[in-house]
């Protein structure tokens, strides 16, 4: 049997509009008990560059300013058994989604999802998105922010995360 892990709960606020999801948070995010916790993700610096949320800040004033820019962050699963941090060893078998009809219920003004690499994205179309009322939104795969995602150049990437968030209303830096 592998090691069963569990998800964060959301970081969201009432005037949330994007939802960024990754698809499970790795071991070091695990043990810090914070999104995006590996020093080599660039998610944070990403946010730094876009909407303030610096990576030298302390974590909750990144998570502060990443909810008053309007974005809230999740995860497409609630637990799964994976050994380690990639998305390629999560058995799908034993994954369990989030319950986001409530979540999406819960925050009307969301219209953008930015998932957080392929496995986010292909997760929620197969196990989510079928059990979903009908609702006008976006939905958008981004580049992982994850340092195994190393096949695409840092600004190629942060252009990327700049016109997804562009795309949900969210107001950037760049």
């Amino acid at each position: 049997m592998q090691p069963v892990v569990h998800s964060f709960p959301p970081l969201t606020g009432n005037d949330v509009r994007v939802l960024v999801l990754g698809s499970m948070p790795g071991l070091k995010s695990l043990q810090a008990q914070q999104y995006y916790a590996h020093p080599q993700n660039r998610f944070w610096p990403f946010m730094g560059e876009l909407v303030g949320a610096d990576p030298a800040l302390p974590y909750s004033e990144r998570c502060n300013r990443l909810v008053g820019a309007g974005i809230a962050l999740w995860d497409v699963l609630a637990s799964c058994e994976r050994p380690g941090s990639l998305d390629s060893a999560i058995r799908d078998d034993t994954a369990l989604v989030n319950d986001f009809p409530r979540f999406l219920a819960a925050h009307p003004d969301i219209g953008t999802v930015l998932f957080n690499g392929a496995k986010a994205e292909s997760t929620f179309v197969r196990r989510v998105l079928p059990h979903l009322a009908e609702r006008s939104m976006r939905y958008l795969r981004l580049p992982s922010t994850s340092p195994a995602n190393a096949s695409q150049r840092h600004d190629d990437k942060l252009a990327a995360w700049h016109e997804g968030l562009h795309a949900g209303g969210i107001a950037t830096r760049g």
